[in-house]
């Protein structure tokens, strides 16, 4: 594989730090911002270099808020992500992502209206299982996978669902790259590459933290809702 072009690693960095951002104030929303300008910047950096970007921001925000985390909510989802990280590595090495990707941002959308219309979804078991499932499915074929699971937990408040989904995504992106490397999907040039990310990274971890005050103000549910939405047009376009 060619190396990485010096000048879209940079701006690479930039996306990574704005996607960061809304999801250290959100909860997720890394990979929604960024992955469509990084496909643009180059293909590679979508899916292995922004899930280990992603690992990497989890790994910071899921200690910001330790105490609220649903860690038997977490356990639940992960065993439903793990069919589907090998439905979404199989689904890479044999079938159309343009088809998959335009499946799932229409469950997505169907998810959200469902919830506007009045459905409060509840972190039971079973949600969780699903939601796992399409997760791992769609953050393996994608790097997309918080809009199922963060609706799950829309009713919840901010930080319980912030703490929750980085705990959820620092575990599911180690499993999701495990199954990029079985693939032949990630390797030292992925790993070069998300080294640029890095920085901007960091700088979209400190910018959240006075953005997340904000939305705990009763603005966290209407902020999951419009971001899955976004999630999902975004995969359409």
């Amino acid at each position: 594989m060619d190396q990485f072009d010096t000048t879209a690693l940079a701006l690479a960095s930039l996306a990574t730090g704005l996607g960061a951002a809304v999801q250290g104030a959100v909860g997720f929303g890394m990979a929604l911002v960024a992955a469509p300008l990084l496909v643009l910047i180059d293909p590679r950096l979508v899916p292995g270099p922004i899930q280990l970007a992603t690992f990497v921001f989890a790994l910071l925000t899921s200690g910001r808020e330790l105490k609220h985390i649903d860690s038997r909510g977490v356990t639940i989802a992960l065993i439903g992500r793990l069919p589907g990280i090998a439905l979404g590595a199989y689904a890479l090495a044999k079938l159309s992502d343009e088809a998959l990707s335009r499946c799932f941002a229409l469950i997505v959308l169907l998810a959200v209206l469902i919830t506007v219309l009045g459905a409060r979804w509840k972190p039971t078991t079973s949600a969780l299982l699903g939601a796992g499932l399409l997760s791992g499915i769609m953050g393996t074929v994608s790097s997309i996978g918080g809009p199922p699971i963060a609706l799950v937990y829309a009713d919840e408040d901010g930080p319980r669902l912030r703490s929750t989904l980085a705990l959820y995504f620092m575990i599911g992106s180690a499993l999701s790259m495990v199954a990029l490397v079985l693939v032949g999907r990630f390797g030292s040039a992925e790993v070069h590459a998300t080294l640029w990310l890095l920085p901007g990274t960091l700088a979209g971890y400190v910018l959240s933290s006075p953005l997340r005050h904000v939305l705990d103000r009763g603005y966290t549910r209407m902020a999951v809702l419009a971001v899955s939405a976004a999630a999902a047009c975004l995969v359409l376009l």
